[in-house]
């Protein structure tokens, strides 16, 4: 393993002079690495002023492999500072998805005496383990700001003796004070829930699973509560857990289901709208909160903007793979039931005052903000067009009763599986308002207030691209350009 930790170390003093942010369909509003293979978040925390984003990545290459924690730190979710590798490979023991909380009251003994610092919670994966493979839940920490990491010395610290048993997201729960995990058994479509006073030790609470989707592995849960956008001193429970292969729009896909947490049991909610997806674009997974926001802010979401279905085929260099941006959370409750509602956080990003919608050739990034009579033609919406023959279809079908984005004549074709329609449903009474943000290799769409959210890669054939709406003019049509977040 020495070979390793000298290639890191040397990757680490490379990084300033690796190339800079502005390739061919290099995401401008979205983090991407400078170089290699990344897909999951992990460790998503906010302490002392910064914003980490750890994220599943390969030092070496630009396909899966050698799975170790990239590192990257912001002041405001969107300009991002890329740092060295955070938590690598090590002893044949790759780190898999995880989280990461601070230990306020050094409950762990990992953290400088009177001190506070962080401590992740991942699982590590053993490819070569005697009988086959082998995935438990390993601990490590930081006393300098997430900067450097030390591995707990008797890790791991649940270990089923499992092939599949992963991504741990952990949480304090202030009322019964203890941390509180939720971690996933994806054959089995469960997700576990354990306590521990110390993070070292922990205990089996309850197990959840086996309703919703379950045609796929489950993956990546988090547990959360959610505020009400109507009444913010109203909050619920939410559980969102990932699917791949088996989501309704091809591939990995996430769902939620509101609920009920009692400190032991997670129960999911009978009312309409209690379990839906978090996403209904092909690109959008393994999503998962930020630990440690002011109790005052909504939850933020943050997601890797990929499909496993063609991941690796992605015509992207010298990196692969690139996170959504990230979204404020809250639930709606209105006479057509609950909606889990997203807020991208983008507008910090604006240059200049909004103009109207005109079909000139722009350049993303972009942002749009459009609305539709309610009285409109059966289908309408905009096609964002790099050529004539190639574009993205954005728009609602009243028919159908629902949002669409279709990309089968939007640009190269990277796999077999990437062209196709992605659809959510509409809910009767919340509008027909687009909130669309377009960078180089993406389009982000929200719309009915914020409670449909679609996350779709396309990889244009110009940089230069029109919109234009069809079969029905806009009621109000607003457009941004936004700074590159490089820049």
């Amino acid at each position: 393993m020495r070979h390793v930790l000298a290639l890191l170390a040397l990757i680490a003093v490379a990084l300033p002079a690796l190339p800079q942010y502005d390739q061919p369909y290099r995401p401008q509003v979205h983090f991407s690495p400078r170089e290699h293979w990344t897909n999951d978040p992990n460790g998503l925390v906010f302490f002392d002023g910064e914003y980490h984003l750890f994220f599943q990545y390969n030092p070496f290459g630009d396909v899966w492999g050698h799975m170790s924690w990239g590192h990257a730190v912001s002041k405001d979710l969107l300009h991002w500072e890329e740092l060295p590798v955070a938590v690598p490979e090590k002893d044949g023991v790759m780190i898999f998805t995880g989280s990461v909380v601070v230990d306020h009251e050094n409950s762990s003994g990992f953290c400088k005496p009177k001190t506070e610092c962080l401590v992740a919670i991942y699982t590590g994966y053993q490819e070569h383990f005697p009988g086959g493979t082998r995935q438990a839940q390993y601990v490590a920490y930081s006393v300098d700001r997430g900067r450097t990491w030390t591995n707990y010395d008797k890790n791991p610290v649940i270990d089923l003796k499992m092939a599949d048993f992963r991504d741990p997201s952990v949480f304090w729960d202030e009322e019964r004070h203890r941390w509180v995990m939720a971690v996933s058994l994806p054959k089995e479509h469960d997700v576990q829930f354990y306590s521990s006073t110390n993070l070292k030790q922990w205990a089996l609470l309850s197990e959840f699973g086996q309703l919703g989707d379950t045609d796929g592995d489950w993956e990546c849960p988090d547990l959360l509560r959610v505020p009400s956008a109507q009444d913010p001193t109203k909050s619920t429970w939410a559980l969102k857990v990932g699917l791949n292969p088996g989501a309704p729009q091809g591939g990995s896909g996430e769902q939620y289901f509101f609920g009920a947490f009692d400190g032991k049991t997670f129960t999911a909610s009978h009312e309409k709208g209690a379990h839906g997806w978090t996403n209904y674009g092909k690109d959008d997974y393994c999503a998962i909160n930020f630990n440690n926001i002011a109790k005052d802010e909504k939850p933020v979401l943050l997601g890797w903007m990929s499909n496993w279905e063609y991941a690796a085929k992605l015509p992207t260099s010298p990196w692969r793979g690139q996170m959504s941006l990230p979204r404020r959370l809250s639930f709606v409750k209105d006479v057509e039931g609950l909606g889990l509602k997203q807020e991208p956080v983008v507008e910090t990003l604006r240059d200049g005052a909004a103009t109207t919608l005109t079909s000139a050739p722009r350049e993303a990034p972009f942002e749009l903000q459009v609305t539709f009579d309610p009285k409109a033609e059966q289908i309408f919406g905009m096609r964002i067009y790099s050529d004539k023959e190639h574009y993205v279809e954005i728009g609602f079908d009243r028919k159908n009763q629902q949002l669409f984005m279709d990309r089968t004549k939007s640009s190269v074709t990277v796999a077999q599986e990437f062209p196709g329609t992605t659809v959510a449903p509409l809910t009767e009474g919340r509008g027909f308002d687009l909130h669309v943000i377009v960078d180089r290799s993406s389009v982000e769409a929200f719309a009915q207030d914020g409670t449909i959210a679609m996350n779709n890669l396309v990889f244009p054939t110009k940089p230069q691209v029109r919109v234009e709406t069809f079969g029905s003019k806009p009621t109000s049509a607003q457009v941004w350009k936004l700074k590159s977040i490089w820049k």
